[in-house]
């Protein structure tokens, strides 16, 4: 019997699935022919698949369209990308094509939303959420949006000190603000309370004291995330009902209160094994808050959404050849991939992020355990199995044979760029800070100088494709 590797997937998982199927022998990503791209612009590079991101779009406005007609629910629902996931210009014009809201979570943030403007991609009554912390400069882009005319601005407060920042603007209208409730981490985190938020205990303070009657502001919503995602467990759950609790007795003082955001958390297929029953899990949210509003005699809030890696992840992809295997030992075979995977895709091996992982060709060639590193020179450049609780099998090969050995981590289409830094980017936008160097003359005394300014605006949003 031969082992092949298509008989190790065929025999261990359902196969073909979800936009993976071999074609001629060769893999395809959702209908893509990865030969064609591999022959047209060589190896390594990125593929993102922009129908795939409205695809994901219309299926998580489907699972809550189907459990607001099923419970009777009164509210509405309403999904917004969070923008830190992929700042792409491609990737946001292709959200917004099904007419998505937006979130910020930082300065930069609301200039790509004044250039999505420029660029006629938006208009003023886009509904635009801005989490994160907010800095001074943040608070001040804020208030010339709403200066701007962008009514459906909301401002959601990740601290109490925001507020007064907030009450500084000099605007006409009244600021549409949130209040974000910090949650109880899960137990087997480092710490008990995320850093994010409010504390449960300050929020109706807070709304007695400094909001109910203040003309400066409207308070329209309560924000709840869990970091660890969406959940059918009891931790999940059971914030979830603290979060409800408070929403009803803010509700109960605050009359404009109508809207309650359930930020991210959907999960994306990471093994071929992936089990997640999307319409269970929103069916449940959508009872529980209704089921919690009628038992407080409260009108149900509409539902924001702000999935971000649930938006793109599965659109992205890396693909690489393997240049060269080499058997260190008697039990370790290397294969050297023609990039860096600390590049690449760093979530996986800084916070041991699961990818799939799929060879393009040779499916008919019997399977190797194998380890995949980078070409760099740094230890940590490999793909680590053993943390992520799973073994590597890939095909084995010759040098001998007519074409090398391809393969592809698949489904990285939220954060890499971004946290790998390509072009300059960071995380959340935020920009690389200014450098100074320091240095001694002949008589020891201090000298300095910039080498390099803070990163600006301009340079952040040419990098993302923003200019057009």
């Amino acid at each position: 019997m031969r082992n092949t590797y298509k008989e190790l997937i065929e025999q261990t998982y359902y196969f073909p699935q979800n936009g993976f199927e071999l074609t001629n022998g060769y893999l395809s990503f959702n209908g893509v022919d990865l030969k064609q791209l591999i022959e047209k612009h060589g190896t390594p590079f990125r593929l993102t698949y922009l129908p795939k991101i409205r695809e994901q779009i219309r299926e998580a406005r489907g699972y809550f369209s189907n459990a607001i007609k099923e419970f009777g629910y009164k509210g509405n629902y309403e999904f917004c990308y969070c923008t830190k996931c992929c700042h792409f210009s491609h990737v946001i014009r292709t959200a917004l094509k099904e007419n998505v809201s937006l979130e910020t979570s930082s300065s930069f943030d609301i200039d790509l939303i004044d250039r999505l403007y420029e660029n006629g991609r938006i208009e003023k009554d886009k509904i635009i959420v801005h989490n994160g912390y907010k800095t001074d400069n943040y608070i001040y882009k804020i208030g010339k949006l709403l200066k701007a005319g962008f009514k459906n601005s909301i401002t959601v407060l990740d601290s109490p000190k925001e507020l007064a920042k907030l009450e500084a603007l000099d605007v006409d209208e009244p600021i549409k603000i949130g209040l974000r409730i910090s949650i109880e981490e899960d137990p087997g985190a480092a710490y008990y309370t995320s850093r994010l938020g409010i504390n449960k205990r300050e929020i109706l303070d807070l709304v007695k004291k400094r909001i109910i009657g203040n003309p400066k502001f409207e308070l329209v919503m309560v924000h709840f995330f869990v970091d660890s995602g969406i959940a059918d467990t009891l931790y999940y759950w059971g914030e979830f009902q603290k979060a409800l609790s408070l929403f009803t007795q803010v509700k109960k003082l605050v009359p404009s209160l109508n809207s309650l955001n359930i930020g991210g958390g959907f999960p994306i297929q990471n093994t071929l094994n992936f089990e997640y029953d999307y319409q269970y899990i929103v069916n449940e949210i959508v009872r529980n808050v209704k089921e919690t509003c009628d038992e407080a005699g409260l009108n149900e809030p509409d539902l924001y959404t702000e999935f971000g890696k649930y938006t793109v992840g599965e659109s992205g992809a890396v693909i690489f050849e393997v240049l060269e295997q080499k058997q260190q030992n008697d039990a370790e075979l290397w294969y050297i991939i023609d990039n860096s995977l600390m590049n690449t895709i760093p979530d996986a091996w800084s916070i041991n992020e699961k990818f799939i992982l799929l060879p393009l060709n040779k499916w008919d060639k019997m399977y190797k355990r194998v380890n995949i590193g980078g070409i760099s020179c740094d230890h940590s450049d490999y793909y680590n199995s053993e943390q992520l609780n799973q073994q590597i099998l890939l095909p084995g090969y010759t040098d001998s044979d007519s074409e090398p050995l391809y393969i592809g981590f698949f489904h990285t289409g939220a954060y890499q760029d971004a946290i790998s830094g390509y072009g300059g980017i960071k995380h959340c936008l935020i920009p690389s800070p200014k450098q100074v160097v320091v240095d001694l003359d002949d008589d020891g005394n201090m000298i300095d100088h910039v080498y390099r300014e803070e990163q600006n605006v301009e340079n952040m949003l040419t990098i993302l494709g923003f200019d057009d």
